[in-house]
């Protein structure tokens, strides 16, 4: 698996293979779109606003998701000295920021309906914007530190402890009285949301990640290609 993250193998992902993946995506994006907006129903008690959900649920988990990687890859990059894992981490970092960043608009977007508020200091949102400042603080490490070495020790720390809190934002609902429902959606039961809403969920979910996969490689490429640069440079 790590041999295709190796930076010769990115290197050869050609153009034409992003664009097929780009005209793939758009396509989930417009079934994902109308299933959500039209076809759809209303919820019966939050009305309209719940469809808000079809993005806010799949950026959260994508944003958890992210740091996650984040997190293996900085006890790898420290551990076993593993070069890719750094540029691993780097370029998932700014699509899990933005999923996060996503998340708790759209949170607060969804909340002043349902709750009569934009924001409360819940634990899940809280624990949500302490993701989002780990996200920044991982990302201006590497913008504002120039030393590779440092930059790199640095933002493994940032994301082994960040990494804690993902089972807090993930848990918090079950640890503490919330305004949150428990996960409708778990590995270990059933779904608790009906099928007319699940499939449009589902086809988000597939949207985002195939849109985080095509932003991964690209962005993956980029520092590819910047270290090979800053390689030559070293050199010379």
């Amino acid at each position: 698996m790590l041999k295709r993250l190796f930076p010769n193998k990115i290197l050869s992902i050609t153009n034409s293979k992003i664009n097929v993946l780009v005209f793939f995506l758009i396509a989930v994006l417009i079934i994902g779109v109308l299933y959500s907006l039209i076809i759809s129903p209303a919820d019966y008690i939050q009305g309209d606003s719940v469809r808000i959900m079809y993005v806010h649920v799949p950026a959260s988990f994508i944003a958890l998701g992210c740091f996650g990687i984040i997190g293996v890859a900085s006890i790898c990059n420290l551990i076993f000295k593993i070069k890719v894992m750094p540029l691993l981490a780097k370029s998932f970092a700014p699509i899990g920021c933005t999923f996060a960043l996503i998340s708790i608009v759209t949170g607060s977007l969804w909340g002043k309906p349902t709750w009569g508020t934009w924001w409360v200091w819940d634990a899940r949102l809280t624990s949500m914007l302490v993701l989002l400042i780990f996200y920044f603080a991982y990302i201006l490490t590497w913008k504002v530190i120039d030393n590779f070495e440092k930059a790199n020790k640095i933002s493994s720390i940032i994301g082994i402890i960040g990494s804690f809190n993902l089972p807090v934002i993930k848990y918090s609902v079950d640890w503490w009285n919330t305004l949150h429902q428990p996960s409708s959606i778990t590995l270990t039961s059933m779904p608790k949301i009906h099928y007319t809403m699940l499939i449009p969920l589902v086809i988000m979910f597939i949207g985002m990640i195939m849109y985080s996969v095509i932003i991964f490689l690209m962005k993956y490429k980029t520092e590819v290609i910047k270290l090979k640069i800053n390689k030559k440079k070293n050199i010379k």
